[in-house]
């Protein structure tokens, strides 16, 4: 039944077209001009009535379609055949035809054919890629069309270029491709043979097939898996039995590489020897020596023992195979430790070597002793070098480098104690305390003064600040210089000692000058990089306070608790807070009054109203990471916005 004509259907099958062309009909096939338009299809691309489109490539296999291009489908995807062909020969005696055997290639991503020789050695003949990678024609009448998957199959013949290629082989991952795509595999075919590759193997067997038992001469291999290593042991040589002969260090250098030993001789300043380069020349050391010298070629890798017949072709000899007239050297297995090696007559005790070496042995021989051998007399004690004492004049450390040498070197600095505590942006690495002068005079015990400690050099500066009415004229009271402890000798060998960062606490007393001084405050910085640094100053370390604390009598408790009240600084509730980690909102805030925390009590009652819990308690532990400003930073406060408390 016709559907009815409604709005929107319409007979008109051009509707939703957009290709209206037609084909071309001429074309040029081989560089002839022909009409082609048989093969062309109707307006639009579409196949006139009878027609069938060609294919160009191959189909995918069966099974496996998809909308992919054929080049992402088949990438890196080949076809491998063994095939032959026959080529004829002319004007030679010894063969009439050659076979010629090659590989083909089928590129399955664009259906290209690409055709190999392998290369022989002296075959005389241009082999290699017979044919580069493009898409090949059919044979006529047929040269319209190119070659695809569906031509090649084993014991089948394809003709390409009019050479006939007869295919016997293929690899596994083509059979398994041709399988699937639907291809009947056949069986794989033979080869014929060569008669002129015949020939030339019939001719060239007995030439190569010695009548005597060959021996290979391989040094290649054993040079390239030793090279550069080199085993070096420590020897000993007694020359003390000749005239002036005296005991010799050797270091002797085996060099796996060929077998090699060369000999250096240790020599030490003012020995009395020269410096010669070497003690024995790299060479192969013989184990019988000295021997008599001998003629040149003598003794050879092969030695001839006898001759039979005439010399050239037919003649036979015989080779030492027993190794009875070569001479025998010395192999890294005969150096052992306690070992003598015999050095063209001279005794060499091979006492130590090196971990290189041990571990070579170790891994190759199985050997863990190396126990050294002692050939050294112990060496004498050192007798302790006398310095003359300081004279006055200069520094202590220039004297003494005077002492050490015909020419003066000026003395070293730590420089690496300079670069690591020198001034780095804001850390100053200067510990600043106040100090008062200890005197009976009642002027001078009003005096204060700024010391400063340079972390850098261990060095110190005094400035005392302008008081007024005081009477004293205040400004630099001590240059920057290091500050020798008091109840030294002056004139003596030894070096003095100064102060260092460690002297230096609150409550310390410091003798400058022989003067006291009393170190009764310092700023918070050193304060807290001796908290930083507690294994470098004790009396900041906390767990050296708590021991001294309790090793305290009980009776000075009492007065250590109305001292520490006294000052604020003690409570009941202190001892609960070490247990709960709590307190109340009034000692908070007098704990923060003694630490002089920079906030207005307004401010510090509506700080402390944000961390009190139900009971009115503070967690002290959670205030302090509150207002910690490095840890947890404020947002930046414009200068429009009001301060507002909640």
């Amino acid at each position: 039944m016709a559907l009815p004509m409604l709005p929107g259907n319409s007979v008109n099958r051009n509707l939703g077209k957009e290709k209206f062309h037609k084909s071309q009909h001429f074309d040029y096939c081989n560089g002839v001009s022909m009409l082609v338009g048989a093969e062309k299809p109707g307006i639009g691309g579409e196949a006139l009535p009878g027609q069938s489109a060609r294919r160009n490539c191959s189909l995918l296999p069966r099974g496996e379609d998809s909308a992919a291009p054929s080049w992402v489908a088949f990438d890196k995807q080949v076809l491998c055949f063994d095939a032959y062909f026959q080529e004829s020969v002319a004007q030679s005696r010894e063969e009439t035809y050659r076979v010629r055997k090659c590989k083909i290639y089928f590129y399955l991503e664009d259906d290209t054919i690409q055709v190999v020789e392998p290369e022989l050695k002296n075959s005389g003949l241009p082999q290699g890629t017979l044919i580069h990678r493009h898409r090949i024609p059919l044979p006529a009448p047929n040269d319209d069309q190119f070659y695809n998957l569906h031509h090649f199959n084993i014991d089948q013949e394809i003709v390409l270029y009019s050479r006939t290629f007869v295919i016997t082989a293929c690899d596994a991952f083509t059979c398994n491709f041709l399988r699937k795509v639907g291809v009947r595999v056949r069986p794989p075919a033979a080869t014929p043979t060569d008669p002129y590759s015949k020939l030339r193997q019939e001719v060239s067997e007995p030439v190569m097939k010695p009548l005597r038992p060959y021996e290979r001469l391989d040094t290649l291999k054993q040079f390239l898996d030793h090279d550069r290593n080199v085993l070096r042991f420590y020897c000993f040589w007694d020359d003390t039995q000749s005239m002036f002969g005296d005991p010799r260090e050797l270091l002797l250098h085996y060099f796996l590489a060929d077998d090699t030993i060369e000999i250096r001789e240790v020599i030490y300043p003012n020995s009395g020897r020269d410096a010669v380069p070497k003690f024995l020349k790299r060479g192969k050391l013989p184990k019988h020596s000295p021997i008599p010298k001998r003629q040149p070629g003598e003794i050879t890798n092969h030695t001839v023992l006898n001759v039979f017949g005439p010399m050239g072709q037919g003649g036979r000899y015989i080779l030492d195979s027993l190794k009875v007239m070569q001479e025998e050297f010395y192999k890294d297995c005969d150096l052992t430790i306690g070992g003598v090696v015999n050095v063209w007559g001279r005794r060499v005790i091979v006492c130590d070597c090196d971990d290189f070496t041990k571990e070579y042995y170790r891994s190759k021989y199985g050997i863990e002793d190396f126990t050294p051998v002692q050939f050294k007399a112990p060496s004498p004690t050192k007798v302790a070098r006398q310095v003359p004492p300081y004279t006055g004049f200069g520094s202590e450390e220039d004297s003494l480098c005077s002492c050490q040498g015909l020419l003066p070197k000026p003395p070293q600095k730590d420089f690496r104690k300079l670069m690591e505590k020198d001034r780095q942006g804001l850390e100053s690495n200067v510990l600043r305390f106040m100090g008062k002068m200890q005197s009976d005079s009642p002027v001078n015990k009003e005096r204060t003064f700024i010391i400063s400690f340079y972390l850098s050099d261990d060095t110190i500066t005094m400035f005392e600040p302008t008081q007024r009415n005081s009477g004293v004229i205040g400004g630099k009271f001590l240059e920057r210089s290091r500050v020798k402890k008091p109840g030294q000798e002056l004139f003596k060998s030894e070096m003095s000692e100064y102060y260092k960062a460690q002297d230096l606490y609150v409550g310390a007393t410091l003798i400058i000058n022989n003067q006291p001084f009393q170190l009764v405050e310092c700023d918070e910085y050193a304060l807290n990089y001796m908290e930083q640094h507690s294994e470098e100053f004790p009396m900041a370390n906390i767990g050296t306070i708590l021991s001294k604390l309790k090793s305290i009598p009980d009776e000075k408790h009492k007065e250590i608790k109305q001292f520490l009240a006294l000052k604020g600084l003690w409570s009941p509730s202190l001892i609960r807070f070490n247990r709960t980690g709590h307190l109340s909102t009034k000692e908070v805030q007098v704990i923060c009054k003694a630490f002089r925390l920079p906030l207005a009590g307004d401010l510090l009652r509506a700080l402390l109203q944000k961390f009190e819990n139900e009971s009115g308690r503070i967690d002290y532990h959670a205030f302090l990471s509150g207002i910690n400003w490095r840890e947890n930073p404020s947002p930046p406060l414009l200068p429009d916005d009001a301060l507002k408390v909640s």
